[in-house]
């Protein structure tokens, strides 16, 4: 495993994120496979991973309770936990901080962040004394070191990284977003400041661990022994301000080959970014909609849609055809586009600000048109 300095410890360059475990079953709100979740991090410890982040709103809390009963086994001095607060999802800080060390079974936590930052919650961290508390659990030996996750837009993520001398930040930064969004003035901002990045979504929710069948074979060709899946966690890797990297891995097969990955020195040359653009830009030819699977927008969806498994098929819509949509009807949802209100509830909660009524009112119509299917 590889590490990295940070101020005066070492951290591993993989980082096992916890909203993604293996859970009991395919809907939306299966719980957590405790068994092979346990599984999947024994084998990140037995293989060097030192950081583990969940946060307070994963699995309605259940991956703070898995993560911890998990790391009990181990000497507390031999993993860094980091949880998040969300001021959305209860604004009680004091409650939420408590619940967290309990449900953690700890008595501190390593890296505490306030959670998805975004343009309309950025008052309400600001004004609401929540930072102000954080910093003294920090003084109190509670909260080790201090940072926040941002979906922001570059001028939030300015305004709120000048608040105070943040110890970390923790960015969406993947390949495909570097070329297509702000990632890379979002970067700047935290290296400008000398605020060390933890990375999410290196991989955007899976999405870049299988793409097109061209972009692949462009991959393959430069690199066969290099899954798909790899390139982007070396691109991230390369960047001189990434700290961490964390990657969801739900299944033993993904976190081997992650291991693998950060076990191997091989440079990431220029030659090999050089490559890695020219298969984004072919497959951004054919991706249409950059969902996360962050689950964000389902909680208060009236209509109970299971909005990013609909959006996988989409997207496979818009890549294959019509075809594809015949996998909506095997999506396990309550609502299905065709229930889309367009309240835009959802909207209001996506850090991708993904128009999700007007993915909905589109497939619905698709669906409409579909023949019907020979008995």
């Amino acid at each position: 495993m590889e590490y990295k300095a940070y101020k005066d410890i070492q951290l591993s360059r993989l980082g096992m994120g916890n909203m993604r475990l293996p859970s009991k079953g395919e809907g939306p709100n299966a719980p957590i496979d405790w068994e092979k979740a346990h599984e999947i991090i024994d084998y990140a410890m037995a293989n060097g991973i030192t950081y583990y982040d969940t946060a307070y709103v994963y699995n309605s809390g259940e991956s703070e309770r898995c993560l911890g009963a998990a790391m009990k086994k181990y000497p507390r001095d031999s993993f860094y936990l980091a949880t998040k607060f969300n001021i959305m999802a209860n604004p009680d800080y004091e409650a939420v901080f408590q619940e967290q060390l309990e449900r953690l079974q700890t008595d501190r936590i390593d890296f505490y962040l306030m959670h998805c930052l975004m343009d309309g919650n950025i008052d309400k961290y600001l004004e609401s004394g929540a930072i102000e508390y954080f910093l003294k659990q920090k003084e109190l030996g509670r909260i080790r070191y201090l940072g926040f996750s941002s979906h922001a837009s570059v001028e939030t993520l300015t305004r709120f990284a000048d608040h105070h001398a943040w110890d970390f930040a923790q960015l969406q930064i993947n390949y495909f977003d570097w070329s297509y969004a702000n990632t890379a003035k979002e970067y700047q901002v935290l290296a400008d400041r000398s605020i060390p990045c933890v990375v999410m979504e290196p991989v955007r929710g899976g999405r870049l661990a299988s793409l097109t069948p061209d972009a692949e074979a462009l991959l393959k060709k430069a690199h066969p022994d290099w899954s798909v899946a790899s390139w982007a966690l070396r691109f991230v890797r390369s960047l001189p301000n990434v700290q961490v990297i964390l990657s969801g891995m739900s299944t033993m097969d993904q976190i081997i080959d992650n291991v693998g990955t950060f076990r191997d020195d091989t440079p990431f040359t220029e030659a090999d970014r050089a490559t890695l653009m020219e298969a984004c830009a072919l497959f951004h030819n054919q991706l249409q909609v950059p969902c996360t699977a962050c689950r964000y927008c389902c909680d208060d969806c009236p209509m109970g849609i299971n909005i990013p498994e609909f959006l996988k098929v989409y997207n496979d819509y818009k890549v294959s055809g019509g075809m594809a949509l015949g996998r909506a009807s095997q999506v396990e949802s309550k609502g299905t586009p065709e229930d889309c209100i367009g309240c835009g509830t959802c909207t209001g909660h996506c850090p991708q600000n993904i128009q999700i009524p007007d993915i909905m009112a589109e497939m619905a119509e698709a669906i409409r048109k579909m023949p019907p299917r020979r008995p």
